[in-house]
């Protein structure tokens, strides 16, 4: 069983997740890491939550207003040892949520290539693909989604 705490970028619980993702995503974008890293900066990040499971953090997702209409789903990440137990769609959820709750109608998202699993994530939840938007526009390895509240 898993328990989602809405919270924000300064918890601890939330930090320590994303140093691990970006542990990961170091190792999975390789080359072109330093090119992403720089939009995942949490600075404008103030809707946060973090997964536990028998009270121990084991994954982490955000949103950021995009547009008046619009966020942009951050930072999603569930430990290894977790994944395929059904975490991320609880994230995921909770997320759109607290979004919807905020008079949010849209949601949007970039993922890579090189994460499938990511991909079929969004898809179950149903999200699907658009043109690649803002700086990710002319990137190749970029896959941006969207989903309507």
């Amino acid at each position: 069983m898993f328990l989602i705490l809405r919270t924000t970028a300064e918890n601890t619980d939330f930090k320590d997740q994303v140093v691990l993702l970006d542990e990961f995503l170091k190792k999975r974008d390789g080359e072109d890491h330093p090119f992403y890293a720089q939009f995942n900066k949490l600075d404008n990040i103030k809707n946060t939550v973090v997964c536990y499971h028998q009270k121990e953090p084991v994954g982490c997702g955000a949103f950021k207003k995009y547009t008046e209409t619009t966020v942009e789903i951050k930072r999603m990440f569930i430990q290894p040892t977790f994944r395929g137990k059904g975490a991320a769609t609880l994230i995921l959820q909770e997320l759109e949520n607290w979004a919807i709750e905020n008079n949010y109608r849209y949601a949007i998202l970039e993922t890579v290539k090189t994460q499938p699993e990511a991909i079929a994530l969004y898809t179950k939840n149903g999200y699907t693909v658009i043109p690649n938007f803002g700086q990710y526009e002319n990137i190749e390895n970029s896959i941006c989604m969207h989903k309507n509240l």
